[in-house]
């Protein structure tokens, strides 16, 4: 998908990967999945979770996971 074709989150996200790789200065990242995924997993839930009145059930439907999985990501951050 080119970055014309790109929704603006996928668009954003790409622009701060590429200035993550820029901070780097040729050094090769570690575990930039885990990163990636930790950084952007934990506003997910906040931010869907308010959206939902702290409904755990509307929230995980919305996700499109389910309220156990939810429930473990949120004492994960400790969102809980």
């Amino acid at each position: 998908m080119s970055v014309a074709q790109c929704s603006p989150l996928q668009e954003q996200v790409e622009k701060e990967l590429e200035q993550y790789f820029r901070t780097l200065n040729g050094q090769a990242p570690s575990e930039l999945y885990d990163l990636v995924i930790g950084q952007i997993e934990e506003p997910l839930f906040r931010v869907v979770l308010k959206q939902c009145d702290g409904n755990q059930s509307r929230a995980a439907a919305c996700l499109g996971i389910n309220r156990g999985t939810l429930r473990k990501k949120l004492l994960q951050y400790n969102l809980a």
